[in-house]
Parts: C-alpha cells; sequence; structure tokens
C-alpha cells in the first residue's frame, strides 16, 4: 500500500489543479508516481512537463527509449515502473529476448549490437555514474547530439521516477519483475 493517499483535482486549489490538469491532459489520470508527486503540486507539474517531452516527444525511437526505461526499472528495481514499460517496450517491437535479459540481469548478454548498446548506455550511467566515451560517442554517432542529450536525461528522469515510487512503496498489484 503506498505510503501517502492519492490526491484528488478537488483538494487543490484553483492554481494547482492547473499543474494536476496538465498532467491528465498529457497521461489521461494522475496515477502511478504522479499520484505521490501530486503532494507537492507545483513539483508534480514541472515533472510532469519534462516527463511529456522524455516520454511522448524524445529524439530517442521508442524501442531503444523504452529498452533504457527498462533498464532503469531493473537497476532500481521498481516493479511499478517495470510493469508499465514492459507493456510500453513489446508495444514499441521490443524482442520479448531483450526484455527478459534485462529483467533477469544477464544483459547485454542475449542482445543485438543496437539493444545492446542502449542497455550498456543506461548501466554505466547508473552503476558507474559515468559514461565511457566509446559507449557516449557510439550512441552519438547512432543518435546525434540531440539523441545522446535526450538518453542522458531519460536516465536521469526515470531514475527520479523510480525512486518516488519505491520511497513511496507504490507496487503494482502484481508485479512482472523477475525476482
Amino acid at each position: 500500500m503506498p505510503r501517502l493517499s492519492e490526491v484528488s483535482r478537488d483538494d487543490l486549489s484553483a492554481e494547482n489543479q492547473k499543474a494536476y490538469d496538465a498532467i491528465v491532459a498529457s497521461r489521461g489520470e494522475v496515477r502511478g508516481p504522479f499520484a505521490a508527486i501530486m503532494h507537492s503540486p507545483d513539483l508534480a507539474g514541472r515533472a510532469a512537463h519534462v516527463g511529456t517531452y522524455v516520454r511522448f516527444e524524445t529524439t530517442v525511437p521508442k524501442a531503444p527509449l523504452e529498452l533504457a526505461i527498462l533498464t532503469i526499472a531493473r537497476h532500481w528495481d521498481a516493479h511499478y515502473e517495470w510493469n508499465a514499460h514492459e507493456i510500453q517496450a513489446k508495444e514499441a517491437g521490443v524482442r520479448a529476448e531483450a526484455i527478459s535479459a534485462i529483467g533477469n540481469r544477464t544483459a547485454p548478454a542475449g542482445l543485438t549490437d543496437d539493444e545492446a548498446l542502449t542497455v550498456k548506455f543506461a548501466k554505466e550511467l547508473l552503476e558507474n555514474h559515468k559514461i565511457s566515451d566509446t559507449t557516449f560517442n557510439a550512441v552519438k554517432d547512432k543518435l546525434g547530439v540531440q539523441g545522446v542529450t535526450d538518453l542522458t536525461v531519460t536516465v536521469g528522469y526515470y531514475s527520479m521516477i523510480s525512486c518516488v515510487l519505491n520511497g513511496m512503496e507504490m507496487l503494482p498489484e502484481k508485479s512482472t519483475l523477475p525476482a
């Protein structure tokens, strides 16, 4: 059970309802991490604004984006995030073998070269707190300067989201993240 109750739109001032409404406009409803962040409405609005770009408007193609998000969710053992983005990854055409390798912590083994590059980029930043020149330049060559920037911010953004989910003990009813 989450540590904080959900905030309803009616609980908010007229000014703070704008942040709530913006989140609903971009995501359909206030749920998941935004249900918790809404306890700080201005922060929720700002985080959602960045999240709208990272999730829906980024220059990173959908399949590598979802591979990176799954890598981040696995790193943080963020079950809610994993469940949500496992579905998104499948819809984006990510191979079941790649999803399984990330979930079982065997990646980059079993991944294609392109899949491995995305996963390696995210893992290096998460685990080493930096990205090697070789990996950074390979991603920059593949995605361009804006793409490598977008992917870097994606790692940071979804790490924040994973921390919110874990810190607030927001779990799915049934997790699909391997033990």
